[in-house]
């Protein structure tokens, strides 16, 4: 199966960002009512096929124990570009999570040398404000791709 591509802009993007947002989920017994999501502002890499989020107690973590039981995530990477005007951009990906370590992330230089990563390969994603204008002819202009 091929790897979901970013373009050139998609990538100058990510590489600019720090901040992204993780939601997981699991189901805390037998019962799926009991699922509940969680989201949490994290760090992350990107190497251009994945991507790779960390943190400081990373194995005592929700998101960390989520992936554990359901490797389905979504990440969030987004700003405004200005406020006036209202100019949002950002990447909204779903994958699929496995746990790696890996040396020279970026917790590498926080004092905390944690070398475990939740690693998420992309499926889909939507971006906004990248590579064209958010906001064509008054409504809301999302790109969308997918593996293929």
């Amino acid at each position: 199966m091929a790897n979901l591509t970013f373009s050139e802009k998609e990538i100058e993007y990510l590489k600019s960002q720090r901040l992204a947002r993780i939601a997981t989920a699991a189901t805390e017994s037998l019962s799926e009512e009991s699922m509940q999501p969680d989201v949490v502002p994290v760090g992350f890499d990107f190497d251009g096929d994945h991507f790779y989020v960390g943190g400081m107690s990373i194995l005592k973590s929700r998101k960390y124990k989520n992936v554990l039981k359901n490797n389905k995530v979504a990440l969030v990477i987004d700003d405004l570009k200005t406020v006036d005007p209202w100019d949002p951009r950002g990447i909204r990906i779903h994958g699929t999570a496995d746990i790696v370590t890996r040396k020279d992330g970026y917790m590498e230089g926080t004092g905390h040398s944690e070398a475990t990563y939740i690693r998420i390969q992309p499926k889909k994603k939507w971006s906004w404000g990248i590579d064209e204008p958010v906001f064509l002819e008054g409504k809301f202009n999302v790109k969308r791709a997918k593996r293929s």
